[in-house]
């Protein structure tokens, strides 16, 4: 048990040291982000006529659930996990860990979590900086612990579910040549309907319970929902945790079906 954790600790490692040489590119990834945050200021301040606020949120914090976004996204978000799984297969440099004891999942996530946790940090540079324009537009929780306390178990099971599915698609590349499209279809659902065009609970009810019930809406809404007070109800959010966990297991058996059959499609030249 020991052995098998030091070894994917040293791949968080690496993927550490590897990623904080490009602190610089997520420094400036993140202040290229502003702009958006500052287009989704405008937008939804000239849309708030007389500062009536959205679906029974204020204008500050409607601003807050786009700010928590930002800050989730370079947290649990896969940037370009799902092509270099790709470039890998294709590479042949999979090979390489089909003869040892190495669990590829489990290898890839320990790189995700490694970079996600560099850029996640670097995100907040620009954000204070940015801080003396956007404080008049924030509203902060007034019971952190609790936000916390429900917050993280859901933001944790979102950066599986992401990689998951960047997973997922990387592991297409045992059949198909490029993957491009199916990611692009992806991000464009994701971003519909995991809440980054507009919080999700202005949907119609109808539309509203049919998204609660696809992966798209823990991707980052419900984390986020959390977070920003948009979700306080006890119950809803551990009924939110059940089909959360549903998701992560249906996923995870998922991609490893796709591995086992992709092996068999596999031919190893090269890496």
């Amino acid at each position: 048990m020991l052995a098998t954790f030091d070894k994917y600790r040293q791949a968080f490692l690496t993927g550490l040291q590897s990623n904080i040489v490009y602190r610089i590119n997520f420094t400036v990834r993140g202040f290229f982000s502003l702009f958006h945050l500052a287009a989704v200021v405008i937008l939804w301040s000239a849309a708030s006529t007389g500062g009536a606020g959205f679906g029974g949120f204020s204008l500050a914090q409607t601003i807050t659930y786009f700010v928590t976004l930002l800050i989730l996204q370079f947290f649990i978000s896969a940037f370009n996990e799902d092509y270099q799984i790709s470039e890998e297969i294709r590479n042949g440099l999979i090979n390489q860990f089909l003869l040892k004891p190495i669990n590829y999942f489990a290898y890839r996530f320990s790189i995700f979590v490694a970079a996600r946790l560099v850029s996640g940090l670097m995100v907040f540079i620009p954000l204070l900086i940015a801080l003396p324009v956007l404080k008049d537009y924030l509203a902060y929780p007034t019971d952190l612990g609790r936000v916390l306390a429900f917050g993280l178990p859901a933001m944790a099971m979102s950066a599986v579910i992401q990689f998951s599915i960047a997973y997922c698609f990387g592991l297409l590349s045992f059949w198909f040549l490029e993957i491009q499209g199916f990611v692009i279809l992806s991000m464009a659902l994701e971003t519909l309907l995991g809440g980054q065009m507009f919080p999700l609970d202005l949907l119609p009810g109808w539309a509203y319970s049919i998204a609660k019930c696809l992966p798209f809406y823990y991707q980052m809404y419900f984390p986020a929902a959390i977070f920003t007070g948009r979700l306080t109800d006890a119950t809803l959010i551990f009924q939110g945790y059940a089909i959360q966990a549903g998701w992560v297991v249906a996923l995870l058996l998922v991609n490893q079906v796709l591995w086992v059959r992709g092996l068999r499609e596999h031919t190893a030249v090269g890496g």
